[in-house]
């Protein structure tokens, strides 16, 4: 069944590439998003903010992360100030752009964000794990399994390369 343990792991070994190394060094620096996509048991995928979807994700070496990841082509308020723009324009952007950050840490294969802010209020004070392989290529794969309700999870699998690059 979907969500359980046995589906977990043959998930897991599905996107599983290299184990995480113990060592924040190799994670410190820039990332920038090369997909996020949402895998379901029944086989559907979805991407929050489709194909065009762009991010950064940073670790820095005093222990603390940023993340932040937008909708491609986002609408401009078309005005100086943000606070003056329409209820629906504010929606809108709201709705297209995902941030939080604060402390990290890793933990075995899983690298812990402390959630210090974030866009979304309800996530402050929350722990985010994030199972973080690299793909042998110079990138790093962060995924998290989500519990949807009715004893059904979906995954969320974010790839990042180095900005640097």
């Amino acid at each position: 069944p979907v969500g359980s343990a046995s589906s977990r792991a043959a998930d897991r070994l599905r996107v599983r590439k290299l184990p995480m190394p113990h060592k924040p060094e190799d994670l410190i620096g820039a990332w920038k998003l090369v997909d996020w996509r949402i895998e379901y048991g029944d086989g559907g995928v979805t991407r929050p903010f489709g194909e065009q979807a762009q991010g950064f994700i940073v670790y820095s070496a005093d222990g603390t992360m940023t993340a932040s990841i937008a909708k491609g082509n986002r609408q401009k308020f078309g005005i100086a100030n943000a606070r003056n723009a329409a209820s629906e324009q504010k929606s809108a952007a709201f709705d297209s752009y995902f941030h939080y950050a604060g402390p990290w840490r890793i933990e075995g294969e899983e690298v812990v964000h402390e959630v210090a802010m974030s866009l979304n209020p309800d996530m402050t004070g929350t722990e985010q794990r994030r199972l973080a392989q690299f793909d042998g290529q110079g990138g790093l794969i962060l995924s998290a399994y989500e519990d949807i309700g009715q004893g059904r999870s979906r995954h969320h699998i974010l790839q990042w390369t180095s900005a640097a690059k």
